[in-house]
């Protein structure tokens, strides 16, 4: 597509490493593939080598983008919790994607980050969805996880998306060839995978 070319240093996509037993690491080549869509199809110039981070880094700034996802528990320590706060609060962007069976954990351990904020479903308007790409229905739907549509939530601060959380969506199972999904779908995935780094970087 070509949207447009941000002169930004390389970017850097970041892979949240978290404690718990969940698999955190799962399909370890996905952003290395939304890196090479997001030069591509976007123009930018990112590392197609993912970081991999723990939430106590003290350098967790250098990476505005974070991705988080996983089957199972995640659990943060109370130095992890003040750390992604800070970051959150501070400008940061973390993109979580439940790959079926985090929601109870995610939503718990974020409760203890911002006990002060209450997920909220993004409207089908929202600037989130109509960045790169459009996405008029709102969130996509790549592999069925639950009945029921997708359900894109968020943590807003100062009125802007600190956290993106898709749930019954897996947008990130699109990133990747070894789940056999059609080219449409993927690409949709890919797509509102570049709305989501863009909306980090520009908002």
């Amino acid at each position: 597509m070509g949207w447009i070319l941000i002169l930004l240093p390389t970017l850097v996509l970041a892979r949240v490493q978290y404690g718990g037993g969940g698999d955190w690491y799962n399909d370890p080549e996905i952003l290395p593939n939304l890196a090479r869509f997001l030069q591509k199809e976007v123009g930018l110039s990112v590392d197609t080598q993912q970081a991999v981070v723990r939430l106590s880094d003290p350098n967790l700034s250098r990476y505005p983008f974070l991705f988080l996802t996983g089957h199972g528990n995640i659990v943060l320590t109370r130095e992890e919790r003040a750390n992604l706060r800070r970051y959150l609060l501070n400008g940061g962007f973390l993109f979580a994607d439940d790959d079926y069976g985090m929601d109870r954990a995610f939503r718990r351990e974020m409760a203890r980050v911002f006990p002060d904020l209450s997920w909220v479903e993004l409207p089908r308007s929202h600037p989130l969805y109509h960045l790169a790409f459009s996405f008029p229905g709102g969130i996509p739907k790549i592999h069925e996880h639950y009945k029921g549509p997708p359900r894109g939530y968020a943590l807003i601060y100062q009125g802007r998306v600190i956290v993106f959380y898709a749930y019954n969506s897996n947008i990130s199972d699109g990133w990747t060839d070894r789940h056999r999904d059609p080219p449409q779908r993927r690409q949709r995935a890919l797509r509102m995978g570049a709305n989501l780094v863009l909306y980090a970087l520009l908002y």
